[in-house]
């Protein structure tokens, strides 16, 4: 059934052919599709504070100076929704929001020696001790990001110098040696460690975001860390005297999103190799870990972002877009799962990845946001019903309990921030 907006005259949409990098507009989707601009900007501040002041916020303050970002349902604070947390409350310019963040991120969270200094501890208790010391490099990715962002916003003689806090962070993330004393607190005791090891951000031989910055995860990564035109902030702002390798890292970053995805459904796996092929299921049973599933619907969303921000690979984007709201259409557009095998069979058992103490497959809003998003990127009709799909979303609990205000609530989030025009690129 094709949805017609109100004061929309039933057409399709064009894509922009140009990014904000360039031009320094952004589509209000919304907008072209017959929303009024007031409309737009209750819906897109009554998200907001869902997330941050309602009734099932995730965002808390602590004393005059600090604030954390939970993922309630795991009853911890993550690098993950901090960063991200740090990131909204630039784009929205709420400069409190930002400071109490990124001082909570750096009190508990941030190694400031030894051989993970600079690195963030991905996972803490909400009273700010470590459930994990290692990091997750996602999180790296938004905290240097936002923290440019930061410092062209707001400049850095107002409290944090967040351009210094930023190469802090760039300098510390490059590759170095682990010292061997080091050693046995970052790898686990099956693995066999031999010879001279370092951690690193970024595979110094591919160019490409690991999963982990060091240990195990340095072997492979998570296709929805890959969002290319963070590099390029990074290589106009950062001013850490490598631009040109963060322009190769974007390049690189991009050319691996064309060979993660499965070329018929446009879904890609949680993990994979470096080269986009699957990786063997540990233990020898098959665990999903080569499923489309939670981190893996980030992908829409973030392909979403480097189309708006840059447009350096629009041809692939633009029928990547198409291709996978093709495929979940065609599972029903109010009925899809928010799991599937890369070729759009539907997993079973162990397949399955739990969250919040179920393991169920659902119709998630977090997933119906990215789906949303990816349709910036769009020339197709269906696209219409996926954006109406989410503004007319309620983000309430499902009939058996289940409630995630943490990952679904903030994807939620950021899809509207996209197709109101409101994600941009702040530049100095």
């Amino acid at each position: 059934m094709l949805v017609v907006f109100a004061g929309c005259k039933n057409q399709v949409s064009k894509p922009w052919t140009s990014g904000g990098f360039q031009t320094g507009k952004y589509r209000n989707l919304f907008l072209e599709y017959g929303y009024s601009e007031k409309e737009i900007n209750d819906k897109v501040q009554e998200v907001f504070n869902d997330v941050f002041y309602g009734k099932n916020k995730v965002y808390f303050e602590v004393g005059d100076s600090l604030g954390y970002i939970s993922d309630i349902k795991n009853h911890d604070a993550r690098t993950e929704g901090m960063s991200y947390g740090m990131m909204i409350a630039v784009q929205f310019d709420k400069k409190d929001i930002f400071d109490r963040l990124w001082r909570w991120s750096k009190t508990y969270m941030q190694h400031q020696e030894g051989a993970r200094k600079g690195y963030f501890a991905w996972s803490c208790k909400t009273d700010g001790s470590h459930n994990a010391e290692g990091a997750a490099s996602d999180g790296e990715l938004y905290y240097i990001t936002s923290l440019i962002f930061a410092s062209n916003r707001w400049g850095d003689n107002t409290g944090i110098n967040y351009k210094a806090e930023a190469q802090n962070i760039l300098n510390n993330v490059m590759p170095r040696e682990i010292p061997q004393e080091e050693l046995e607190k970052i790898f686990p005791p099956f693995m066999k460690v031999e010879g001279v090891q370092k951690s690193y951000l970024i595979d110094p031989e591919t160019s490409l975001i690991t999963f982990t910055p060091d240990g195990f995860g340095q072997r492979f990564t998570d296709p929805s860390y890959h969002i290319p035109a963070f590099y390029e902030v990074w290589a106009k702002w950062a001013d850490d005297g490598r631009a040109d390798y963060w322009l190769e890292c974007a390049k690189k970053a991009r050319e691996f999103l064309h060979v993660a995805i499965n070329d018929s459904t446009g879904l890609n796996p949680d993990l994979c190799g470096y080269d986009g092929k699957l990786l063997p299921d540990f233990g020898g049973k098959r665990s999903g870990g080569s499923n489309f599933r939670y981190d893996s619907w980030r992908v829409p969303m973030n392909i979403a972002l480097d189309y708006e921000w840059s447009c350096a690979d629009i041809d692939f984007q633009q029928k990547y877009a198409e291709k996978i709201q093709n495929f979940f259409y065609s599972q029903g557009i109010d009925k899809y799962y928010d799991q599937y095998r890369l070729d759009g069979s539907i997993p079973e058992g162990d397949e399955i990845i739990e969250a919040g103490g179920f393991k169920k497959l659902r119709h998630s809003i977090g997933l119906m946001s990215t789906l949303a998003a990816a349709s910036l990127m769009c020339n197709h009709e269906k696209s219409k019903e996926f954006i109406s799909a989410l503004w007319n979303a309620k983000h309430v609990p499902f009939e058996d309990g289940y409630f995630d205000a943490y990952y679904d609530g903030l994807l939620r989030l950021f899809a509207f921030m996209h197709l109101s025009g409101k994600y941009q690129v702040i530049a100095k």
